[in-house]
């Protein structure tokens, strides 16, 4: 490792935002897991919108790719849609 100030610094950097990302995701996947496997009608609308809020701000941070967020908010809207219509 260089031992430049600035290299340095930016070592300290990434260790922050590597936590700070892997700390997001983990709570996106949590967040996921659950929306997924809730039955409850009333439960799944009320996730659906924070779930996706969640996935937006990670895909603006590039924590995840924005088509992953897209797909992952299609696949909870296919979810919202058929626990309505049962």
């Amino acid at each position: 490792m260089a031992n430049h100030k600035s290299s340095l610094k930016r070592v300290r950097q990434t260790k922050t935002r590597t936590l700070q990302n892997r700390y997001a995701a983990k709570t996106m996947r949590n967040a996921l897991k659950k929306f997924r496997l809730t039955e409850n009608k009333d439960e799944v609308k009320e996730l659906y919108p924070k779930v996706s809020s969640m996935l937006d701000k990670l895909a603006k941070k590039n924590v995840i790719h924005k088509n992953k967020a897209g797909n992952l908010k299609a696949k909870m809207a296919k979810k919202v849609n058929a626990v309505s219509a049962a």
